[in-house]
């Protein structure tokens, strides 16, 4: 996206990123769950940070829907305006690792592009990419927002699995298969996945 803004520069603090890190006592990074609707990315999110804040680690959920009723109120779901939408949500979880939080994200980012274009934000490292796989099928059975039956019917447009594309990842750092393990089992593989970056937790 061009800049409109003119006549800036960066303001440098006094406080790093690795002050912010040394005084938490643990690292920072971003979880980035992608999936399809419906694939289990929030609930993993919310159930991960309660287990990650539960051993006294400093931690964030940005979840689609919240962020969508604030920051990105002005955005829809055609793909130039869900470029735009991760593209703001990337800068923001890039703030959120920079002050020394575990930031936890929940959105759909059904292209490939926009992920990577996200992950060249953060140093080597700080972007875990985590694939939440699970079937068009079983994400239209539980349907928990009844989005797909209208989807279906015509009634939402540009609707990702539908009647737009989701560009699974090719190389996650990370895959959680909820259609087949419990949410227990796919929490488990997160928190057993960041225990073994040394320094981070």
């Amino acid at each position: 996206m061009n800049r409109k803004s003119t006549n800036i520069a960066w303001q440098p603090t006094k406080v790093s990123k690795e002050d912010r890190r040394r005084l938490n006592g643990h690292g920072s990074c971003v979880l980035w769950f992608t999936g399809l609707s419906g694939s289990g990315k929030s609930t993993l999110a919310t159930e991960v940070e309660k287990r990650l804040f539960q051993s006294g680690v400093r931690t964030y959920v940005l979840d689609g829907d919240n962020i969508r009723h604030g920051l990105n109120r002005d955005l829809g779901f055609g793909k130039d305006d869900r470029k735009e939408n991760i593209r703001r949500i990337g800068e923001v979880a890039k703030l959120f690792v920079d002050a020394g939080i575990v930031t936890l994200t929940a959105f759909i980012s059904p292209y490939r592009e926009d992920r990577d274009m996200v992950r060249g934000l953060f140093e080597p490292g700080e972007f875990i990419e985590i694939d939440v796989k699970c079937s068009l099928e079983e994400c239209e059975r539980r349907d928990p927002k009844g989005l797909y039956q209208k989807a279906r019917r015509g009634e939402i447009k540009d609707f990702t699995g539908i009647s737009a594309p989701y560009e699974e990842p090719v190389n996650p750092e990370l895959v959680v298969e909820t259609e087949r393990e419990t949410v227990e089992e796919s929490v488990g593989k997160v928190l057993d996945f960041l225990s073994s970056f040394k320094g981070l937790l």
